[in-house]
């Protein structure tokens, strides 16, 4: 039976739809706005998975080109394994649904949400989440949601939901909040460094949206839902969580209480695991991982207390206080700029490197193609943990953190204009505990200022962290990577001295409220202009000089129609400047050229060639020209590219000159200056004006019909006979 809900949104009908679309999966959900149209599916093994530490759930975004009318690029088109954008969007879609589910739920579960129609309006992203939380709304999955999912966008001063992607390019805020019916779940985006206020106020916005979209969800629900699964009966063994109490207990509360480093702290755990395991496996054989979640749980809530009754953290810190940082710049001397960022133990080293027009990234998804001119990658190898892992692929994690990185940055970046060079930042993590995207976004603004681009401010970040009991709530400044494991929030915050650029909040409650993200983002301005204040120690300006590694880019302006000119019959001109010079050339339709080249010499080479090309002649200047064509009565001149001149036999020497060919061969260079131009535009050049530069210039004589065009070919008279020529 097809079932049908909608509301309005922004003036135009936001619709969620069940019964028509794949009905053999435990939930469907076709979503549409405007004319995007998104499907998600939601299907959960009957059984959990075995020893299982974590909740199964994967998370699938893709788009189908059809959807906009476009056919996959490749050799197979055929669409292939997803986009950084499909990887992205499953990440939003993932991260606020993932606390709904109860946590004794541990079926693998799999959400696969897929673009059918786009308006080149709307992204799907949205639409997605909110499917997917609908799809799981009326299946048999125990999910205790619903959650709704919008866009913020501002335009001049005015907030707007679910922007276009045309008003996304004159707003000056992108971001995503998704929440339930009272309490805000993710935040995630991009801004022109907004207040704490503003960004507080944007959300209080979505929220209204948000509550209409898990509404219409609750009715869809209440009519066609499925009874949910119930939670099995996991009563466990008192008297075995009473003999573990009894012999961890107090090692783990002292264990909490002792600062520790990361390593240090793990070895202690797993050793104290140890003992208890070997201690109880005689008597409890067949319950080792029923003892690792009692210990685990033991840890949990020692850390909690910890700092909800004595504001103490694991490393012996205050709730606000920010870990020890460490800033070397320049530390890689054939980079175009490297910083290394160490605060507490995580360390990120950042390297710049500055390329050219060619050097952007290509992007082709369902919006028209462009361009990229700005990009910052994140890696994470298994070694800044301590592990051995498999360097494969990217991973979507890798992915969705140098995308924050980027997003945090890329708004302070000079325009093309002021700096025409394609950036492209590289973080790799050599040591983590706890949020290396902010130590990202600290190195790769230091990386920036060593390589002397000229950055409008710099940008720092800094991750939140929570814990929070009933009414005992307790917010971190600098989390550690076991206060992100055992706490409630991991809220990102990046931003400069007057404003925040990016944001990323993910929580593992249910939801927080907007008081706690209104202290969030007050304490987390605190910690940014400490960090900044620590940034500007080590380097507070660009650097006066860009690497003597990077390429130098030169920008002239050559009127628009001697673009074909410079680049020549089938790229032939442009090609020889390049191969003369060594430098690379880029021309824009506006007419503006950049030359880029690693040393001075080649880019005057290629800035002098194409000066020449476009140069205008000018009667009484002097140039070298090269000898193309010898005639009867004197010799035509190259003496700029692309523009020829006669060279009168008159004019070829000081003496009298029989002929030119007794003077001059093909090939040869001289000085000529130019010294007339006629009525049909034809320029007259002399030798003899340079050799003798104090004699005035005396015309030579006319010839009948004018001086010869320039070709092999004679002309003929109106009887089909040579005429000769007179000198």
């Amino acid at each position: 039976m097809k079932v049908t809900k909608e509301i309005e949104l922004g003036g135009k009908v936001f619709s969620l739809e069940t019964g028509r679309f794949a009905k053999q999966a435990h939930g469907a959900v076709m979503a549409r706005f405007g004319d995007t149209m998104v499907l998600a599916t939601v299907v959960a093994k009957e059984e959990p998975m075995p020893g299982m530490d974590y909740f199964p759930l994967q998370v699938e975004y893709r788009e189908k080109a059809a959807s906009a009318g476009k056919i996959p690029g490749g050799f197979f088109k055929r669409e292939a394994r997803p986009s950084e954008k499909e990887i992205l969007s499953a990440r939003i879609i993932d991260r606020p649904i993932r606390p709904m589910f109860p946590d004794w739920y541990q079926c693998e579960t799999q959400v696969i949400v897929t673009v059918y129609s786009s308006d080149q309006e709307h992204d799907g992203d949205l639409l997605g989440a909110v499917a997917a939380s609908a799809a799981l709304m009326i299946s048999d999955i125990p999910f205790e949601g619903p959650i709704g999912e919008v866009r913020v966008g501002r335009i001049n001063g005015e907030l707007i939901i679910n922007p276009t992607f045309t008003q996304l390019q004159t707003s000056d805020m992108d971001i995503t909040v998704a929440g339930t019916d009272d309490s805000i779940v993710m935040v995630e985006g991009e801004a022109h460094e907004i207040s704490e206020q503003e960004m507080v106020d944007a959300l209080e916005f979505a929220h209204g949206y948000i509550r209409q979209m898990c509404a219409i969800q609750s009715a869809l629900a209440k009519e066609v839902g499925k009874p949910k699964r119930t939670a099995p009966d996991t009563a466990g063994d008192p008297a075995l969580k009473a003999e573990v109490e009894q012999l961890a207990g107090e090692r783990i509360r002292t264990l909490a209480a002792t600062p520790l480093l990361k390593e240090e702290r793990a070895l202690k755990t797993a050793d104290l695991q140890k003992e208890v395991l070997q201690a109880l496996a005689e008597k409890y054989p067949d319950a080792q991982g029923t003892i690792k979640t009692l210990l685990h749980d033991m840890e949990y809530n020692a850390m909690r207390e910890m700092i909800l009754a004595h504001g103490k953290r694991l490393d012996g810190r205050g709730l606000r206080d920010i870990r020890p940082i460490t800033i070397e710049i320049g530390v890689l001397p054939r980079t175009h700029g490297s910083a290394l960022f160490q605060r507490g133990e995580t360390q990120s080293i950042t390297t710049l490197t500055l390329g050219t027009k060619l050097d952007e990234q290509i992007i082709d998804g369902l919006l028209p193609e462009y361009s990229k001119r700005f990009m910052l990658h994140y890696n994470f190898p298994p070694f800044s943990v301590g592990e051995v892992g498999r360097l494969g692929t990217t991973g979507r994690r890798e992915i969705g953190h140098g995308n924050l990185a980027e997003r945090s940055i890329k708004i302070m970046m000079p325009d093309e204009k002021a700096f025409p060079y394609t950036v492209r930042l590289v973080s790799d993590i050599l040591e983590s505990n706890g949020s290396s995207s902010m130590a990202t976004v600290c190195a790769a603004t230091l990386a920036l200022l060593d390589g002397g681009a000229p950055l409008k401010k710099p940008v720092a970040g800094i991750a939140m962290g929570l814990v929070k009991e009933q009414d005992r709530v307790a917010i971190l400044s600098d989390i550690l990577g076991n206060e992100d494991h055992l706490g409630d929030m991991d809220f990102k915050v990046a931003g400069t001295k007057d404003g925040i650029t990016a944001c990323q909040m993910d929580i593992k409650i249910r939801g927080i409220s907007m008081a706690i993200m209104r202290d969030a983002l007050a304490q987390a301005r605190e910690g940014r202009m400490h960090i900044l204040g620590k940034m500007a120690e080590a380097i507070a300006e660009p650097r006066a000089d860009l690497s003597p590694f990077a390429p130098r880019l030169t920008t002239l302006m050559i009127p628009v129609d001697m673009i074909g000119a410079v680049i020549g019959p089938g790229g032939k001109n442009i090609r020889k400047i390049v191969a003369d010079s060594g430098a690379e050339i880029n021309i824009e339709d506006d007419g503006s050229v950049v030359v880029a080249a690693t040393s001075k010499d080649a880019a005057d080479k290629a800035i002098s060639a194409i000066s020449r090309i476009t140069e205008v002649p000018e009667v009484g200047k002097i140039y070298s020209a090269t000898v193309k064509k010898i005639m009867d009565f004197g010799v035509f001149v190259e003496f700029l590219p692309g523009k020829e001149g006669l060279v009168h036999v008159s004019q070829l020497d000081v003496k009298r000159v029989a002929s030119p060919g007794d003077v001059v061969k093909v090939g040869d260079v001289f000085d000529v200056k130019i010294v007339d131009k006629d009525d049909q535009g034809r320029w007259k050049l002399s030798r003899k004006a340079v050799l003798l530069p104090d004699q005035p210039y005396e015309r030579p004589p006319q010839r009948e019909g004018g001086d010869r065009p320039h070709s092999d070919r004679r002309p003929h008279d109106r009887r089909g006979g040579e005429r000769k020529h007179e000198h």
